[in-house]
């Protein structure tokens, strides 16, 4: 049994759902899909789940809605007249925004009811359009597959009770069609993940219903090693393990949602990512171990966006719970870290930019201030991550000198390195600018 997932650009006009279609017919095993809403039909349009959000705005604003709810309406009625299909789904629409908009109920699920609207009608359409073409399908709501939620509307989490009754789905006849990004509560509520939860829902599906494989369609052949917008024509990478590919998509790596591969993971489900355009190209498989491989690095991934709070304390490592009273500020505060390198009297604190708002840093650096009393305490913005990754690297001798060197070629100064203990990874700090030069010199001297 294998559940194929289709990205917003698998799913972006009706010429792209007749691909899909020919994907799901030309293998019987594939009885179980998951889709996102449509994506850009070309680089300059708009996503049909940003088309929503900007309804959903409209609406929080107190403002008249009309135009963004016909904006939606367009791009489905497009897609219904190439497939030759009833439009019966744009009253569905219709409907659903008015009931959201009319009822009580907190604003945060009314407008995660908006946002989910684009893979639920989408959902709809595959399905009806799948029957037309000869198929035994069925749309199935999240609700009805059994995916319950945690109650946090835009970012929830999956709850333990949900893969029982996921795994019923595994004795239906029908090709399942099931629209990704969303669950319900136990209450109820439809609520959604963070944006990207299609991939999410899809890993949930196949580790609960214990599928053979999880296929995920997007529009590449296969992951490359290193951003295509800073080298051109990287080398692909034809397999990799859930811990390289969790390290490269919370560093950057925009193939996978950062959370998407936990259900997977954790269900032991082999994943592959393939090309809507070229089903029939190798792609990438991701699964728990692969053969000792010939080179330390698979893959080269950056971020940006990152500030570093900066503490230093003389005798600080004698300072017991220094490190505790520090982080419980920026808990107090609604504040996340990602990484704590640190030395005897010093502790650097890395965080998304979006996470330290300017009010919030004042008051983060008074706290400190006051509650432990250090020599120096300051803010560094401007920074980005830079990860080399490879669960090879801990075999080969060197591995660090060569990415320090990389970075040196380039002419770029080093803010921070950190290596987990899992030697899966490398982490570089670097001022943003120096980003592209840094990862092109460190693919001449990883890859080529």
């Amino acid at each position: 049994m294998k559940v194929a997932k289709f990205g917003g650009s698998s799913v972006a006009n009706a010429e792209q759902l007749k691909k899909v279609a020919n994907i799901i017919k030309a293998d019987k095993d594939r009885r179980i899909v998951v889709v996102s809403a449509p994506g850009k039909r070309l680089s300059e349009d708009i996503k049909v789940t940003d088309l929503l959000i900007a309804l959903g705005d409209a609406y929080r604003k107190g403002e008249d809605y009309t135009t963004e709810l016909n904006n939606v309406l367009e791009r489905f009625e497009s897609i219904l007249i190439e497939l030759d299909l009833s439009k019966h789904v744009l009253k569905d629409i219709v409907k659903q925004v008015e009931f959201i908009t009319h009822q009580g109920g907190d604003l945060a699920f009314k407008l995660d009811a908006i946002k989910a609207i684009g893979e639920d009608t989408l959902a709809k359409i595959l399905s009806e359009y799948l029957v037309k073409e000869g198929l035994n399908a069925k749309y199935v709501n999240p609700k009805d597959a059994g995916l319950i939620l945690s109650d946090e509307p835009g970012g929830a989490q999956i709850l333990d009770e949900s893969f029982p009754i996921l795994y019923k789905l595994r004795e239906a006849n029908e090709i399942l069609i099931i629209p990704g990004f969303f669950g319900y509560t136990k209450a109820g509520k439809l609520v959604t993940f963070s944006r990207g939860g299609s991939d999410i829902t899809g890993s949930i599906v196949a580790a609960g219903v214990h599928a053979d494989l999880y296929e995920n369609f997007t529009d590449v052949d296969s992951v490359y090693c290193v951003n295509p917008q800073f080298v051109p024509h990287p080398k692909e990478i034809h397999t990799l393990t859930y811990k390289e590919m969790r390290e490269l998509s919370y560093a950057g790596f925009s193939v996978f949602h950062a959370e998407a591969l936990i259900p997977a993971f954790k269900g032991k489900i082999p994943v592959c990512i393939k090309n809507t355009n070229n089903p029939s190209g190798r792609g990438t498989m991701i699964v728990s171990e692969k053969p000792e491989q010939a080179q330390s690095v698979v893959g080269i991934a950056s971020d940006d966006g990152f500030v570093s709070l900066y503490v230093s304390k003389y005798l600080m490592n004698r300072e017991i719970g220094f490190g505790r009273r520090l982080l419980n500020i920026l808990e107090d505060e609604g504040i996340s870290f990602e990484h704590t390198p640190s030395g005897i009297d010093d502790l650097s604190v890395i965080i998304r930019e979006d996470q330290l708002t300017d009010e919030k840093e004042q008051v983060v650096i008074n706290r400190i201030n006051k509650e432990l009393k250090p020599d120096m305490v300051y803010i560094d913005r401007g920074l980005a991550l830079v990860m080399i990754v490879g669960e090879g690297m801990h075999s080969f001798v060197g591995t660090a000198a060569k990415a320090t060197r990389a970075f040196q070629d380039a002419n770029v100064n080093l803010e921070m390195i950190n290596q987990g203990s899992s030697e899966v990874s490398m982490m570089f700090g670097i001022k943003e600018e120096g980003v592209e030069r840094a990862v092109q010199s460190l693919y001449h001297v990883f890859f080529e």
